[in-house]
C-alpha cells in the first residue's frame, strides 16, 4: 500500500521553491541591472559552441541587434568574419584556461570603433573550461589621444632636433636627460654618451660653475628672480673652451629644466675685436704725439690731450673760444681762407702746410697742419692733425749751425796744426838759443819776447783747436766747484768793477774734463760778460748736479743720463735774437777788431761739445745774458794733477825722430841733442820702419808725428809694435789729443806731446816715458 505524500511536506517543498526562484529572479535582475549599466561590454559564450548565452544591453546597442538575435548565435556572425579570424588564436587561448586580451577595429553602430577584448575562462567544478567571460571597452578616444600624444610627440621631437640651437633637458639632479643633434655637434659627445649618463656641470667651466649651481637650485624655488638668459664659459669634449648663451626656463609641473645654447664664441671674439680695436684708436687718439682735433663751427671740437698739452686751454675753453684766436695774427688770414675753402669742398687746397700759433701764455709755436673734410654730426667739418715742429726747426737751424761750424772748423784745425808746425820751428829755435845764454845777454829780453809770442800764438792755435773740436789735452776727474773758484778768484781780483755772486752744489759730481781747456772757456765767458757791462755790474756763478732726459738732450746729439750744470749770468745790456743766432760762429764779434778775435765763444763752443756737453744762451736787450754748460758727470774719483817740474831733464839714451816736416826734424833733432841724447832722425813711416827693424835693440824711444803722408802715425805705431810689442813711444801733433791720437794711446803709446813745445816740457815728457817701469 502506498504512502500518500504529507500535505505539509509539499507545501513546505512547494515555499521553498517558489523562495528560491524569487531569489533567482531577483538576483538576475541585480546582475541584469548591474551588467546593462556597465560603461562595457560583457558577454558570456559557451566554450563548446562559441555562440553568446549572454550580452548585457552595451553590446546590444553597439552592435545594433537586440539580445534576443545575438543570444544563441555563433560568434562570428555577430563579430564579422575579419575580426573573427584575428580573434581565434585569443579564443584558443582562453579555451586552454589562459586569460588573454587584444585590440582592434569593430564595425559598430558608433561607426568604426577601437575596441579592447578581454577573455577570461569560465571553469567547472573539474577545472574545465565550460564558458568564456568576454569584457570589452570602447578604448577609441584612448587610441586618438595616444596617436595625439604620438604626434605631440614627433612634433615635439621635431622641434626639439631642428630648433638650430642646441637643446638639452636636464633633471632635478643635473642629470642631462634629453639632447639633440646641436647638441652632440657642440659638446662633441655622443647621444647615448650624455644622456642618463653626464650633467650638466661636466660642461661648465670652472670659472662659472659656482653660478651655474646657484641658478640650477634657485629656479626650482617658488618665486624666483633667476635669469633666464646668460652667458657662460663651457668645455667641450677637447678641452675647448666656447662661449654660449644659454636661455631655460622650468618644465610647467616638473622639477625638469629645458634649454637651449648657442656658442657665441665668433661674436665675443669679434666684440673684443672690436673693442680692441677701439681701445687702440683710442690710446692711439689719447697718446698721439700729433694734435688732433675736428674744427666746426669756427672753433675745436673732440681735441685729444696733446692739443690741451700744446695750447694750454682745456677742451671746455677750446669750445668757446673760435680757433682763429689760436692762429698768430700774421697767418689767420691764410689759415681762414683755406678752412673755408675745404669746408665748402675745394680740391686746389694744400693738403699740409705751415702756420704759427699763440697757446695760453702768449709763447709762439710752429704747427705743420693736415686737414681733411669730413662729416661731423651731420654737417661738414675738418679732421685736423698738428704737428709741433717748433723744436725741430730749432734743430734744423742747430744742425745747419752744427755743419757750418764742423766746415770752418776743419779749415780751422787744419790751419792751427801747420801754425803749430811753424810756431814749433820758432820755438825750437829760440829754446836753443836761450838754453845757451843768460839773462845779462843784450839779446835775451828780444828771445824772451819771442817766445812769448809765441806762446800768444799758441794760444790762438789752441782756440783753433778747441773751436774745430780738435781734441783734448789732458783729461782727469775734476771738481767744478773747485776749478771755477780758482778762476773766477782770479778774474775778480783784475775786475773790481764787477760784483761776483756764488752758489756751488756740495757734494758737486766729478767731471772728465781737460781742466786747461774748461779754464779757457771760463775766461771767454767772464770777459764777454765784462765786456757786456762796461759801468760795472753782477756776475752770478752757480754750479749744480742735474739729471737730463732723452727729451731734453735730443737736440744736441749728446747722451741723457748725470750731467753738472754751470750757470753763468750777467746783468749786461744783453743780445737780440739774431745775435744769439750767430753767438757761437767763429770770426762773429760786436766788438771793435783790436778788443776780440770772434774765435772765444766760437771755441768755447767747440771745447764743451768735444767734452761730451752742452752749452746754451738766452739774453734780452736790456736784461743781460745768461749761459749754461752741462757736462757729462763721471763716476770716478776727483784726481789731483801732478806738479809741474820746470827743470830740465836730461839724458843719453837713443832716440827716433821719426816727422815728414823736415823743420821739425832739424830742430827737433837739434833740441834732443841738448838734451844730451843719440838722436836718428826718419822722414816717413816707412823710413822709421825700415831703420828700426835693423836698430830696435839699440833705440830706446820714437818720438812720432801723428800727422804725415803715406804712412799715417797710426800705422806707423800698429806696424813699430808688431816689431817690439814693448816699444815706447811719445806721439806728437800740431793737433791736441783729438780721436786718432786718442786711438794711437789706447792702443799702449806711452805720452802725448803738442806742437809747439820747450825743452822743458819735452825733457819732462821723454823721462816719464823712460823712466817708467
Amino acid at each position: 500500500m502506498t504512502k500518500k505524500p504529507n500535505s505539509r511536506s509539499s507545501n513546505l517543498v512547494g515555499e521553498n521553491l517558489k523562495s528560491a526562484q524569487q531569489n533567482l529572479r531577483e538576483r538576475e535582475h541585480l546582475l541584469r541591472v548591474l551588467t546593462d549599466h556597465s560603461p562595457g561590454h560583457i558577454a558570456y559564450v559557451g566554450a563548446d559552441d562559441l555562440c553568446y548565452h549572454f550580452v548585457n544591453q552595451k553590446f546590444e546597442s553597439s552592435f545594433g541587434r537586440p539580445r534576443e538575435e545575438i543570444i544563441g548565435k555563433h560568434i562570428k556572425k555577430i563579430i564579422g568574419e575579419s575580426n573573427y579570424e584575428f580573434a581565434l588564436k585569443y579564443i584558443t587561448e582562453v579555451k586552454a584556461g589562459r586569460s588573454t586580451s587584444y585590440e582592434n577595429v569593430f564595425n559598430l553602430e558608433q561607426g568604426r570603433r577601437w575596441i579592447k577584448v578581454n577573455y577570461e575562462p569560465d571553469l567547472d567544478e573539474q577545472g574545465n573550461v565550460k564558458g568564456i567571460i568576454v569584457l570589452s571597452y570602447d578604448i577609441t578616444d584612448l587610441k586618438q589621444a595616444e596617436e595625439d600624444l604620438r604626434k605631440s610627440e614627433r612634433l615635439y621631437r621635431s622641434l626639439f632636433e631642428n630648433t638650430g640651437t642646441a637643446t638639452f633637458v636636464t633633471e632635478d639632479d643635473f642629470t642631462i636627460s634629453q639632447v639633440n643633434a646641436k647638441c652632440e655637434e657642440l659638446s662633441g659627445y655622443s647621444r647615448k654618451e650624455i644622456e642618463g649618463r653626464m650633467k650638466t656641470t661636466d660642461f661648465v667651466a670652472p670659472e662659472d660653475l659656482a653660478q651655474a649651481i646657484i641658478y640650477h637650485l634657485a629656479r626650482r624655488e617658488p618665486f624666483n628672480e633667476t635669469p633666464s638668459e646668460y652667458e657662460f664659459n663651457m668645455r667641450n669634449r677637447q678641452g675647448d673652451v666656447k662661449t654660449v648663451f644659454i636661455q631655460s626656463g622650468i618644465i610647467p609641473q616638473t622639477k625638469q629644466t629645458i634649454a637651449s645654447i648657442i656658442d657665441i664664441t665668433p661674436r665675443k671674439k669679434a666684440e673684443e675685436a672690436l673693442q680692441e680695436s677701439q681701445e687702440k684708436y683710442r690710446l692711439l687718439f689719447e697718446n698721439a704725439s700729433d694734435a688732433i682735433f675736428i674744427a666746426q663751427d669756427g672753433v675745436i671740437k673732440f681735441p685729444n690731450p696733446r692739443v690741451i698739452d700744446l695750447v694750454g686751454y682745456s677742451a671746455e675753453e677750446l669750445a668757446q673760444i673760435p680757433f682763429t684766436d689760436l692762429i698768430h695774427p700774421a697767418d689767420r688770414e691764410m689759415v681762414i681762407e683755406r678752412y673755408q675753402k675745404r669746408i665748402a669742398g675745394a680740391q686746389d687746397i694744400p693738403a699740409t702746410y705751415t702756420h704759427r700759433v699763440i697757446d695760453k701764455t702768449g709763447d709762439e709755436l710752429l704747427f705743420e697742419l693736415s686737414s681733411v673734410r669730413i662729416m661731423w654730426e651731420g654737417r661738414p667739418a675738418t679732421l685736423n692733425f698738428a704737428r709741433d715742429t717748433t723744436q725741430q726747426k730749432k734743430m734744423e737751424s742747430q744742425l745747419q749751425q752744427a755743419q757750418r761750424m764742423e766746415s770752418i772748423g776743419t779749415l780751422a784745425g787744419g790751419i792751427a796744426h801747420d801754425f803749430n808746425n811753424l810756431l814749433m820751428g820758432i820755438q825750437g829755435n829760440v829754446s836753443l838759443i836761450m838754453s845757451d845764454i843768460d839773462g845779462r845777454h843784450p839779446h835775451y829780453e828780444r828771445l824772451d819776447n819771442i817766445e812769448q809770442y809765441v806762446r800768444r800764438g799758441a794760444e790762438l792755435t789752441r782756440q783753433l783747436l778747441g773751436f774745430a773740436r780738435g781734441g783734448k789735452y789732458e783729461i782727469r776727474p775734476s771738481d767744478l766747484n773747485s776749478i771755477i773758484n780758482t778762476s773766477v778768484d782770479i778774474f775778480g781780483r783784475t775786475k773790481k768793477e764787477i760784483r761776483i755772486h756764488k752758489k756751488y752744489q756740495k757734494q758737486i759730481w766729478a767731471v772728465d774734463i781737460d781742466q786747461g781747456q774748461i779754464d779757457q772757456v771760463l775766461l771767454n765767458l767772464y770777459v764777454n760778460a765784462w765786456q757786456a757791462m762796461p759801468g760795472g755790474g753782477d756776475l752770478f756763478l752757480q754750479t749744480e748736479n742735474v739729471i737730463l732726459d732723452q727729451d731734453y738732450v735730443k737736440p744736441y746729439d749728446v747722451e741723457p743720463g748725470r750731467f753738472v750744470k754751470i750757470s753763468l749770468t750777467d746783468t749786461g745790456i744783453g743780445m737780440d735774437a739774431a745775435t744769439q743766432q750767430q753767438i757761437f760762429d767763429p770770426f762773429f764779434t760786436t766788438k771793435k777788431k783790436d778788443r776780440s778775435t770772434g774765435l772765444g765763444l766760437a771755441s768755447a763752443y767747440g771745447i764743451i761739445n768735444n767734452h761730451g756737453g752742452i752749452i746754451c744762451v738766452y739774453s734780452e736787450l736790456g736784461e743781460g745774458t745768461n749761459f749754461n754748460i752741462y757736462l757729462p758727470a763721471t763716476e770716478k774719483n776727483v784726481s789731483i794733477p801732478p806738479s809741474k817740474y820746470k827743470e830740465l831733464m836730461r839724458g843719453s839714451e837713443v832716440l827716433l825722430l821719426v816727422d815728414d816736416e823736415g823743420l821739425i826734424l832739424e830742430i827737433g833733432k837739434d833740441m834732443l841733442k841738448k838734451l844730451g841724447y843719440k838722436v836718428v832722425v826718419a822722414e816717413s813711416g816707412r823710413k822709421a820702419l825700415d831703420i828700426y827693424a835693423k836698430d830696435q835693440n839699440a833705440i830706446d824711444m820714437v818720438i812720432l808725428d801723428m800727422i804725415m803722408p803715406d804712412m799715417s802715425g797710426s800705422e806707423t805705431y800698429d806696424r813699430l809694435k808688431e816689431i817690439n810689442p814693448s816699444i815706447k813711444t811719445l806721439l806728437s801733433s800740431g793737433y791736441s789729443i783729438n780721436g786718432k791720437a786718442q786711438a794711437i794711446l789706447n792702443k799702449g803709446c806711452q805720452g802725448f806731446i803738442q806742437k809747439p813745445f820747450n825743452l822743458t816740457k819735452l825733457s819732462q815728457k821723454i823721462r816719464k816715458i823712460l823712466d817708467a817701469e
